[in-house]
């Protein structure tokens, strides 16, 4: 290594042929392949050092003896040197025995150096491709190099450079970006190469959640600039979606929740125009999401932010909820998707502390009319069947010691573990979303909850006593417990007795509803079967007499003595009906049409009808 060291620094301190410098370049790549391994003495040997002076001189102007009358042309072979350097200072920035060094040799002031707007064509003398593609790698090396010098971060201003940067991002100068090099990717006639890797140095440094660098961001107006950008590259991304664009979105969205999370006075501050801005991304087209373009993380960071910024804040809740955002979350939880619904679950469980809130999720109906109380009891059911929880074919209780208990925990074997550590039973509390559904339901409340089959009462049965049925889970895994070291006294038995038999009643009692429920519903749809069968009956009856009136009409037509018989009876009918008692004074008018042929009520209009 100290051979490799002499011989980079004649090089680099003699050399002036092309050959001189190509070999000055390849070795050192090949330090940079040693500095990887944290077993190189790269640090004792003092090659460390010497690298991060030579990447970082030329901006920071202060004279260092290890460069001492080195002056760097502005040949292909420096610009590629120039480079690599930077990338050395990415390597050491993962060895924590290097860091210390990064910090005293100003690696932190060179980098911000490149964090400002590109006022010119030519800097120097580097073109306008070369420049820019040595300022998105410096601002990348930033993004590494930030996190681990705080301090430095913060004495050199860095937060104001990136945002007044930002701004210049967003503005309207006039700036075409090459978009040549590896960084500029996305980047050709504008500035969303910068954009991206500035946010990505805020996001390196945020994600720390240093009180000291969030403040100083809020202080700065970070929030309302962080909104204008993302209204910016949504509005870029109407025009023509990519990746470089959705991840510039999903990194301010992830900013915000850094930023706002636990601070009321700032979930405050987004709320005004954050909320507006938040809606169109959890109305993302759900197609969208298997585009492979990035709209999967751009979904979770909208949730995140979501949860961060707006919940806990009741201007913000209220507001979330006038846009109907809660319509939205069901909406996206009525897709079924596994890694979304733990989040939304979550999401609305947080939400119902606000009272607005139950009426919203009551309100809501998806596809059929379905209730949220339906899928809520259908998620319930599509996470049992997953977990291998045992049930009969109606979906009642099975399994009365462990009625709610996964195939995985039966199959576990009894280990005692420290007081101080979740048994298997607690643990499975975190691992799926059967106790988000059920602390939903129970803001829900569960009576008279709309849209449930037999079906669903069934499951809503278990769901309700969840809790009780987990307090049996836990007291089944202490008595197992204790079977294995101890032998309890005569009165702990009995108690553990009494208490596992509690359990099981419980479970019988349950099952016992189900049973019921079940019961009720076949006697309904026996009712329901009668009813319709009546209608037919009915119907089979009015046919009858529809037919037999015809078979009576054809009969009148095609035998006159059967016409004569009924004309007969008609009169009949007419005489006994009329009044027995003679009028005493005035006329008496026939009401009888002489020579009339027909057997029907006359009247001033006869339809005449005849047999086919």
């Amino acid at each position: 290594l100290s051979a490799l060291k002499e011989v980079f620094v004649d090089l680099l301190m003699h050399g002036f042929r092309h050959y001189d410098r190509q070999l000055r370049n390849d070795l050192l790549v090949i330090a940079t392949l040693l500095a990887e391994n944290p077993a190189a003495p790269m640090i004792e040997s003092g090659f460390t050092k010497l690298l991060i002076v030579l990447a970082t001189f030329t901006e920071v102007k202060i004279p260092n003896p290890l460069v001492k009358g080195l002056k760097l042309t502005y040949s292909y072979e420096d610009f590629e040197m120039k480079k690599l350097l930077f990338n050395v200072i990415g390597v050491l920035s993962k060895d924590p025995c290097a860091v210390p060094l990064l910090g005293e040799n100003d690696v932190m002031p060179a980098l911000l150096y490149y964090v400002k707007p590109n006022q010119k064509p030519g800097f120097h003398d580097w073109s306008a491709a070369q420049y820019e593609e040595l300022q998105l790698h410096a601002i990348a090396i930033l993004a590494s190099v930030a996190p681990f010098l705080v301090d430095k971060y913060l004495s050199c201003q860095a937060n104001t450079l990136l945002l007044l940067f930002l701004e210049w991002c967003v503005g309207q100068d006039p700036f075409f970006g090459q978009g040549n090099s590896f960084h500029g990717t996305g980047g050709r006639g504008n500035k969303l190469a910068q954009m991206r890797y500035s946010l990505r140095v805020l996001r390196s440094v945020v994600s720390l959640y240093d009180d000291a660098v969030n403040l100083n961001l809020c202080d700065q107006g970070a929030i309302s600039q962080l909104l204008d950008i993302l209204k910016y590259a949504a509005n870029k991304s109407k025009e023509k979606e990519d990746a470089i664009l959705l991840e510039i979105e999903a990194d301010i969205l992830f900013l915000l929740s850094a930023l706002c999370e636990n601070d009321l006075h700032r979930k405050e501050l987004f709320s005004y125009e954050g909320v507006d801005i938040l809606i169109p991304f959890i109305q993302m087209d759900p197609k969208k999401l298997y585009s492979g373009l990035g709209h999967n993380r751009l979904l979770f960071t909208a949730l995140d932010c979501l949860w961060s910024c707006v919940i806990g804040c009741y201007i913000a809740e209220d507001c979330f909820l006038e846009k109907q955002g809660i319509f939205l979350l069901l909406d996206l939880l009525a897709l079924k998707q596994k890694n979304l619904c733990n989040i939304i679950l979550g999401i609305l469980v947080e939400f119902c502390d606000n009272p607005k809130t139950t009426s919203h999720i009551s309100t809501w109906r998806g596809e059929k009319d379905q209730t949220a109380a339906n899928l809520l009891i259908q998620l319930w059911r599509q996470e049992e069947l997953e977990l291998g929880v045992k049930r009969d074919q109606y979906g009642r209780l099975v399994d009365m010691k462990r009625p709610i208990a996964s195939s995985f925990q039966k199959q576990q074997e009894v280990i005692p573990i420290p007081a101080n550590c979740p048994s298997l039973a607690i643990m499975e509390i975190s691992e799926n979303i059967r106790a988000k559904l059920y602390s939903l339901l129970c803001k829900l409340g569960f009576e008279n909850l709309p849209g449930l089959s037999a079906k669903d009462f069934v499951t809503l049965a278990i769901i309700r006593r969840y809790i009780d049925f987990k307090v049996g889970e836990v007291w089944s895994e202490l008595c197992a417990e204790l079977k294995e070291e101890f032998r309890p006294v005569g009165s702990d038995e009995e108690a553990l007795k009494v208490i596992s038999e509690v359990s099981e009643d419980t479970g019988r009692m349950v099952a016992a509803l189900q049973t019921e429920v079940l019961e009720s519903q076949h006697h309904q749809e026996i009712q329901e079967e009668e009813k319709v069968y009546t209608k037919i009956q009915a119907i089979h009856k009015q046919r009858e007499m529809v037919n037999k009136s015809w078979e009576n009409f054809l009969t009148r037509t095609s035998n006159y003595e059967a016409l004569k018989k009924a004309k007969r009876l008609q009169e009949k009918s007419i005489e006994a009906s009329r009044c027995k008692s003679k009028t005493q004074n005035g006329a008496v008018h026939s009401t009888d049409i002489k020579g009339l042929g027909t057997t029907i009520g006359s009247g001033r209009l006869v339809t005449v009808e005849h047999a086919p």
